[in-house]
């Protein structure tokens, strides 16, 4: 253990814990039900985000396909073009990331609709959304620890991939199909 290190695995744990606790307690309720709706109700959805929010879109979608719905990661070889009916899920924490924001563009020049992550929902990503999901973490760029004192986007980029969870959870639960009916979607080519 090195001679720098001044707090221990149960202060950062409790830290991390409570900063997602806070956090996604603050997140609008309504935003997640119309969330719920949207997911259900796309014929396709298409996941994209950069970086850590991107990986913690990748494994929602993956709980999505889980579900039965037909999703897509953006970027992937065998990713279809987007269209009317069906839904971006984009995050952004800053909603001003340039391969998120082409990305809304494309999808409504479509037809398609699209459910936006962010902390920013004045930003252009936000502005573009036809759905939000706010969540009132720290950004990348939020270098003071006003909101979090974890580095970077950390809380933003975790919070994405609990609230998704938490979304899954619902859905799965409103459809009410058996953990083993799930299973039969999961990859049996690995």
């Amino acid at each position: 253990m090195s001679s720098l290190t001044t707090t221990s695995y149960a202060t950062d744990r409790d830290l991390v814990l409570i900063e997602l606790q806070r956090t996604l307690a603050a997140v609008d309720e309504a935003q997640v039900d119309a969330a719920e709706k949207i997911l259900l109700a796309s014929q396709r959805v298409f996941a994209t985000g950069a970086g850590r929010s991107g990986l913690a879109l990748r494994m929602a979608a993956m709980r999505l396909m889980h579900l039965g719905l037909t999703v897509h990661v953006v970027g992937e070889i065998t990713t279809p073009a987007i269209a009317a009916g069906d839904l971006l899920l984009v995050a952004s924490g800053s909603g001003t990331t340039a391969g998120a924001v082409q990305a809304a563009e494309t999808a409504i020049k479509t037809g398609a609709q699209v459910l936006a992550i962010t902390t920013a929902p004045d930003s252009k990503l936000g502005q573009l959304a036809t759905h939000l999901l706010v969540i009132p973490a720290a950004t990348k760029q939020d270098h003071h620890g006003a909101r979090s004192e974890q580095y970077a986007g950390a809380l933003f980029e975790q919070s994405v991939l609990l609230l998704m969870d938490m979304l899954f959870q619902a859905m799965w639960r409103e459809r009410g199909e058996s953990a083993e009916e799930l299973w039969k979607r999961h990859a049996n080519l690995e």
